[in-house]
């Protein structure tokens, strides 16, 4: 656990702005954003990637990287659409992380979540749902943040499913949220104290996914012929009726979908 004189560092570089940061998944839609953000706010930062010496699901490296740490950002994520794949993946890594943070005194673990998880707690969202309960009962001091679907969710299930020339997207009321917004929420939160389960983040609108998958087609010069069919089962019924976007009192991020498109596929 965090001794006296590793309390007395972690608030005397807090008190300055600058914090070492680890972050857990740095390399993807969300953890870039978090490690070019952190380092133009003058953190230093500890990448938690194989590439540095650190395999989070095997925890090797971890004990290491994690010396002198503050504060742990975990946005460390993996696409599988099946409950059991989804919890080995999720809880591995959370167990791993929370394991070498004990270990090591980090005084602070932020992890990201997505909206609406407790309600569809299957397929993808199961995983999440046992991050949240292990962080819950973790000794380590915790902050989690929920946020809605990422803008990049469009161009992740581009082409996932095909039949013929169509491109198949499951029928759902999304709720898109810049990437670099939530980047920038969950380094606000890391330079704070941990404080439980913060408000939820969304995106400024609601929109039709499959609208979202043929702007996203046309933006990027692919073919456009996609169609939607409702899933059935829990999360289907969760991606339809709103149930994976956020309450009237969450926060909302500012960049619509459109905007982001624009901007990250210039005519």
């Amino acid at each position: 656990m965090l001794g006296r004189a590793g309390m007395s560092t972690y608030k005397e570089q807090s008190s300055r702005g600058r914090l070492r940061v680890a972050v857990a998944g740095g390399t993807g839609t969300v953890g870039r954003h978090v490690v070019e953000q952190a380092r133009q706010r003058g953190h230093e930062v500890v990448s938690l990637s194989r590439a540095d010496g650190v395999d989070l699901i095997a925890g090797s490296g971890l004990d290491g990287a994690l010396a002198g740490v503050q504060v742990v950002i975990d946005v460390a994520s993996q696409m599988v659409q099946k409950s059991r794949q989804s919890r080995e993946f999720f809880g591995t890594v959370t167990r791993n992380l929370l394991d070498a943070e004990a270990q090591a005194g980090v005084p602070h673990h932020v992890a990201l979540s997505v909206v609406g998880s407790d309600r569809a707690p299957t397929g993808y969202y199961a995983g999440k749902i046992l991050q949240e309960e292990l962080l819950a009962s973790s000794p380590v001091p915790w902050t989690l943040l929920r946020a809605t679907q990422f803008h990049e969710f469009a161009n992740q299930i581009y082409g996932a499913v095909t039949l013929g020339p169509f491109v198949v997207v499951p029928k759902m009321s999304s709720e898109p949220v810049a990437a670099a917004e939530v980047a920038a929420r969950l380094l606000d939160l890391a330079a704070g104290k941990p404080a439980g389960r913060v408000k939820d983040l969304g995106g400024p609108r609601r929109e039709v996914l499959a609208d979202m998958v043929r702007a996203y087609a046309r933006a990027s010069g692919k073919p456009d012929k996609v169609i939607e069919i409702p899933l059935p089962g829990t999360l289907g019924r969760a991606m339809r009726n709103g149930s994976l976007t956020s309450s009237p009192d969450a926060d909302h991020g500012t960049t619509t979908f459109s905007q982001w498109l624009s901007t990250t596929y210039p005519e």
